[in-house]
């Protein structure tokens, strides 16, 4: 399979793996909030009740969580491509 077909075909995947990613990140943030803060919603930047801490804290727990879920899952995708075709999508 030449690298243009490749990356072509593994695009849809992609796209599909980076959705369900999102999802799975912000229901494993959203617990782990409610753990760590004991509260049932995580502020946003615009929350006037919320310090600059506690907002910058979520943000950065957030961002780690997002980032994890999707390199554990778009190598996982990888994995699976090359499982099934034989090549590892570029």
């Amino acid at each position: 399979m030449s690298r243009s077909i490749n990356r072509a075909a593994y695009k849809p995947v992609g796209v599909l793996l980076g959705l369900a990613a999102g999802t799975v990140a912000g229901a494993i943030f959203r617990q782990v909030w409610k753990l760590t803060a004991g509260d049932g919603e995580a502020p946003s930047a615009t929350d006037e009740d919320r310090g600059w801490g506690e907002v910058l804290a979520a943000a950065a727990l957030q961002g780690a969580i997002f980032a994890v879920v999707r390199a554990a899952v778009d190598r996982g995708g990888a994995v699976g491509v090359r499982r099934l075709t034989g090549h590892w999508p570029d």
